[in-house]
């Protein structure tokens, strides 16, 4: 199975570099990972920064996906760059009216911000173009944000923002019908 996840993990890495990105300027980092140490390590980070969260129960649940998966594909944007398409989308009337006068903000278990809206839209055109890869193929997936997050956080990928898509192969899949712990469950075992 091992070879079949590497194969997937690199076909999805394909898909994504392949999506349409605004301006044909490819602005994201890509990163695979399938060594079982890693998606633990990640898994770990999200459960060790859960409590820092009101939504601790779902950083579990997500961490659980992450350490039981085979694979997980990473996606950034790997540098605060505008499309040069003078949108509106960010707020300001030109892009360098925004690169100008952005401040830009870092979050300890999430990304820094503000960034252009076409290239947060690049980054889910890859994520989609991606998902849809291991879909075709019947291999279960999600996108997931803690888990990109919690892979920043590690030096996994070296970018401004970053989401994940981990995969499975079982006889179910991991990534539906999960069970998010309770406040109160999650309470009763710190105790």
């Amino acid at each position: 199975m091992k070879q079949t996840i590497e194969t997937v993990i690199n076909l999805m890495a394909a898909s994504a570099i392949t999506a349409p990105k605004a301006g044909g300027k490819d602005c994201l980092e890509i990163v695979a990972l399938t060594e079982e140490e890693d998606l633990k390590r990640i898994a770990d980070e999200m459960r060790k920064y859960a409590h820092n969260s009101s939504k601790e129960n779902y950083w579990h649940r997500d961490a659980a996906n992450a350490e039981n998966a085979q694979g997980l594909l990473l996606i950034g944007l790997a540098g605060p760059v505008t499309a040069g398409y003078d949108c509106g989308g960010c707020g300001y009337q030109t892009c360098n009216e925004f690169e100008q006068q952005r401040e830009m903000k870092e979050f300890e278990m999430g990304y820094s911000g503000p960034h252009c809206i076409m290239r947060m839209m690049d980054i889910g055109v890859a994520l989609s173009s991606a998902a849809k890869s291991a879909s075709m193929l019947n291999i279960d997936n999600r996108v997931q944000q803690r888990v990109g997050a919690a892979a920043r956080a590690l030096g996994y990928i070296e970018c401004e923002v970053a989401m994940g898509i981990p995969i499975s192969i079982s006889g179910k899949s991991i990534f539906y019908d999960r069970k998010t712990p309770s406040k109160a469950a999650l309470a009763k075992s710190k105790e």
